[in-house]
């Protein structure tokens, strides 16, 4: 993804979406030709020169301080996420002149020691694209189980949780409140390809999401941009019914990117039991063995 490019986007877009009454600014009778701000009133309220922003929104500007930032981002009534996504496009890190082919990425056997021990928790071990590429068996049943287990053993079929929502009519089914994860799954997508402008692998997932769903498409022109650390996943499972969960997203030290998602449910609510009763579906199936004694002499 050209950083230039999604940085001039992403202003552009949010000086659309701001009214010229909301920043004190009384609109002239005459037509206006933008429904949001125009860039001169956007940099005369930044305390910028109209060049200087024309620059910057064209990807042209060769020194941006994080002064000058922070006052676009003022004014732009942007939120912290917004602004660090602003800094990251506007300042991208050196990168070679050819990005490096994706590397295949696999979880240490450390983590997915922990992720196996955690038997009443559902977890799952994730890339920065959203791949699966691990989960415990309460995990898989709670997300995929429609899918083999073993599917985050093998790199070119791991699923990804963005690709699933928006692609698979299954897990998409899962959640109750459809449209408002979507809506997240994509801002924090962003936040990553801000801070990864030559990602290939990233850059290959968004262009084959595009290309699949207007849905998707349609939100990411939007630019959202929204970080998600922890939060809550009301869910209605097609074995167990209806659950809410709390999660928490916990990355992973010396690793690029990857983390370990769990779930858990509120001690004594209905959703704890089902859990319960779920992990009880979920739990690998023990062969019993027959000791046959020995014939009688």
């Amino acid at each position: 993804m050209n950083a230039s490019s999604e940085l001039g986007d992403f202003l552009k877009s949010r000086r659309a979406a701001l009214r010229p009454e909301e920043v004190g600014i009384t609109p002239q009778p005459t037509r206006r030709r933008v429904s949001g701000l125009r860039r001169e009133e956007l940099a005369t309220l930044s305390s910028i020169s109209i060049t200087h922003y024309t620059r910057l929104e064209q990807g042209r500007a060769t020194s941006v301080s994080d002064g000058l930032l922070e006052a676009i981002a003022r004014t732009l009534r942007l939120t912290e996420d917004e602004t660090a996504y602003l800094k990251d496009l506007a300042r991208p890190a050196t990168a070679t002149s050819r990005p490096a082919p994706p590397r295949v990425t696999y979880v240490s056997a450390s983590a997915r020691q922990l992720l196996t021990a955690m038997t009443e928790v559902p977890g799952i071990i994730m890339d920065r694209h959203n791949d699966v590429l691990a989960w415990n068996r309460l995990g898989h049943a709670l997300l995929a189980g429609h899918l083999p287990f073993e599917s985050p053993d093998t790199p070119g079929a791991r699923p990804n949780l963005t690709w699933m929502l928006f692609l698979d009519e299954q897990y998409r089914k899962l959640y109750t409140n459809w449209h408002e994860q979507a809506e997240l799954a994509v801002a924090a997508l962003r936040l990553v390809a801000g801070r990864h402008p030559d990602d290939r692998a990233l850059a290959e997932l968004v262009g084959r999401l595009s290309m699949n769903s207007a849905e998707f498409a349609s939100r990411w022109a939007q630019h959202p941009v929204r970080t998600c650390t922890s939060g809550v996943k009301q869910l209605r499972h097609p074995e167990v019914g209806a659950m809410e969960l709390s999660f928490d997203n916990l990355v992973i030290p010396g690793t690029e990117g990857q983390r370990l998602i769990a779930y858990t449910a509120e001690p004594g609510s209905p959703s704890e039991a089902a859990l319960r009763l779920l992990g009880s579906a979920a739990a690998p199936v023990v062969e019993e063995r027959r000791i046959t004694a020995p014939a009688a002499r």
